[in-house]
């Protein structure tokens, strides 16, 4: 497939999503887009993204598709009915799922393409709006091959694409870097709020903690947002608990336990009921001083 004439079609122009069509457009491909909330495009559409109003007629124009949606749900909505993405869908398209769903759900909406002769590719990123803009994901993808070297070139614009497996075990290796992250900001919280509470500067913990070993890309990337929390989240609570629930749920089917994917999911939990949901991940320190900020007495 010839990268330079592929017209590229998007559903859902989130953070993501219209990140990933940005970039499409910065670099000469013909877009289409469709998103429920139409003002949320009015910025790409001057960067020369083409609207189209449902997802049917963006799969019907798009040589390859790319969806980034939040959840299993809007998955389905739009892969079905009379103006679903499975209605546009011919032989010679390729979707690409780029959406962080449950490797179930993302199966059985393979499995429907796969019936109408298309191709269906899970591929879900690690990494957030800076790696998108930077073009410096790590795109895990499942499912055909053949499918995965047409849209490979593609692919590269966002990032490193790496062929997985078949379909869903793409969706399984994210969710498996999705525990990590979440168990690190966790870990690395409470290191900060124990540096701090025994009257070390949280600044200087924070420059020593990210420059030793434990100083991971993604804990050196969130190092200036854990003490100075953004309004607009890299990527919010809500959705690392989604991804981490997911993890739970597919770890019970495989009969494999994770115990510290359950405990930073009870700490997200926490985090939501205090009003945090929408806020970055990084928002786990300040979730941990809130519960340590009125000591018992010994």
């Amino acid at each position: 497939m010839a990268t330079t004439k592929a017209k590229i079609g998007f559903v859902g122009l989130g953070h993501m999503g219209g990140n990933m069509a940005a970039r499409f457009l910065a670099a000469g491909y013909t877009v289409y887009g469709e998103s429920r909330d139409r003002d949320e495009a009015d910025d790409l559409v001057h960067q020369g993204l083409v609207w189209r109003d449902t997802p049917r007629e963006v799969a019907e124009a798009a040589d390859v598709l790319i969806t980034s949606v939040p959840n299993d749900d809007v998955l389905e909505s739009v892969a079905s009915g009379s103006d679903g993405i499975l209605a546009g869908l011919t032989e010679s398209k390729i979707w690409i799922d780029m959406s962080t769903v449950s490797p179930r759900a993302s199966r059985q909406v393979a499995k429907r393409v796969q019936d109408q002769g298309a191709a269906m590719l899970d591929a879900p990123v690690s990494g957030s709006v800076p790696q998108v803009q930077t073009g410096t994901l790590t795109i895990m993808v499942g499912g055909d091959e053949q499918a995965y070297t047409k849209v490979e070139p593609i692919l590269r614009e966002l990032g490193t694409p790496t062929h997985i497996g078949e379909n869903g075990q793409g969706l399984v290796l994210k969710l498996a870097i999705n525990i990590s992250l979440a168990v690190q900001m966790l870990a690395f919280a409470e290191g900060l709020v124990l540096a701090e509470r025994s009257g070390i500067d949280p600044k200087l913990a924070v420059e020593v903690m990210t420059g030793s070993p434990i100083g991971s890309p993604m804990l050196k990337a969130r190092a200036d947002l854990v003490l100075d929390l953004p309004d607009e989240a890299w990527f919010d609570v809500s959705l690392m608990q989604k991804d981490v629930a997911l993890a739970l749920d597919t770890g019970r089917e495989l009969h494999i336990p994770l115990p510290s994917a359950a405990t930073a999911d009870q700490l997200l939990t926490l985090a939501s009921a205090l009003g945090y949901e929408h806020r970055d991940l990084a928002a786990l320190y300040e979730v941990l001083a809130h519960l340590t900020s009125d000591p018992q007495p010994t």
